[in-house]
């Protein structure tokens, strides 16, 4: 279940969570609300970074800061599977994939624009250019 933070969300959070039930509590954009939906039984907690892009401050930074306050705590729940997960949001580009792995998120909810990015590089670009020219030669000779 997919649940907004906010006080009603929090509280329909520690009923599921009581409930067996996994929630992600979504909107996250502070490292409290983070520590709250996590405290509130959250199995899943997604803050956002592009927004923050979006708005001329750091998204990157954010997520830094919530991952580090996650992580400071064991918040396993009844079974070891519970255990709190970032899932990284609002992704846009793959400097914030990179990031977010880089900064121990668990998982990162990327759209395919911003997967088909993280294919291309000017390097791999060229390289094939170059496989494909030199393939051309072979062939012609053939």
């Amino acid at each position: 279940v997919k649940l907004p933070v906010c006080e009603a969300g929090l509280a329909a959070c520690r009923a599921l969570a009581d409930a067996g039930v996994r929630v992600n509590m979504t909107l996250v954009f502070s490292p409290t609300q983070a520590l709250m939906a996590a405290n509130a039984g959250a199995r899943y907690i997604s803050p956002f970074v592009g927004r923050f892009d979006d708005i001329a401050e750091d998204g990157i930074s954010q997520l830094d800061n919530v991952v580090t306050c996650i992580k400071n705590y064991d918040w396993t729940g009844k079974n070891v599977d519970d255990t709190v997960e970032i899932i990284t949001a609002s992704v846009r580009t793959p400097n914030h994939v990179t990031q977010a792995a880089l900064l121990g998120a668990d998982i990162a909810t990327v759209p395919m624009v911003a997967l088909k990015k993280c294919l291309h590089h000017p390097l791999t670009d060229q390289g094939l250019a170059s496989f494909e020219a030199d393939w051309q030669k072979v062939v012609a000779q053939a």
